[in-house]
């Protein structure tokens, strides 16, 4: 089983160029563009279990290893020259790109190939989707009782203050 790695040929994804990554040699690492981080690439490592993303960002170096079952599938996406496969994650900036062709038939073999390969479903093509908007943190519902303490019932004062309205005070002093 032969390693790819990013000084031995891959290509960078987004470019002018086909990406075409080969499942059955996994692990891959390869470079793909990025525009957040520092020299617009990151470095993607593909394994059967997990993926991990190394990038740096305003000079800090990190890394993110996220699980291959986190993934929601492989999908499908147009482009102007082309059709595009990725790895679809939740979040739009951890999606990957697998492989980019003009070929219809290439395309739908490396579809199934990696949805095999991952086990993860093939995601109808679908247009560009706006992203979820944000929740809003100051909620009307955040200033009630926690939820465990709801199911209680509120005390009693056993031996509460007795008021007797309409009678008249004796006051003793000393």
């Amino acid at each position: 089983m032969r390693r790819q790695t990013a000084t031995g040929g891959a290509n960078l994804a987004g470019s002018s160029r086909d990406l075409r990554l080969d499942p059955l040699s996994l692990p891959i690492r390869f470079d793909a563009h990025d525009v957040r981080a520092d020299g617009g690439i990151r470095q993607i490592e593909l394994h059967r279990e997990r993926v991990v993303l190394r990038r740096a960002v305003a000079g800090m170096r990190m890394a993110v290893n996220v699980s291959v079952s986190d993934f929601r599938g492989i999908g499908c996406r147009g482009l102007d020259d082309g059709r595009m496969l990725m790895l679809v994650h939740r979040d739009p900036s951890l999606s990957i790109p697998l492989g980019i062709s003009d070929d219809p038939e290439e395309i739908e073999r490396m579809w199934a190939l990696w949805s095999e390969i991952f086990g993860l479903p093939q995601l109808p093509e679908d247009k560009q989707r706006e992203p979820a908007q944000r929740r809003r943190r100051h909620h009307v519902i955040s200033k009630r009782r926690p939820r465990f303490l709801m199911r209680r019932r509120v005390g009693r004062l056993l031996d509460a203050p007795k008021c007797f309205a309409g009678e008249r005070e004796i006051i003793a002093r000393n």
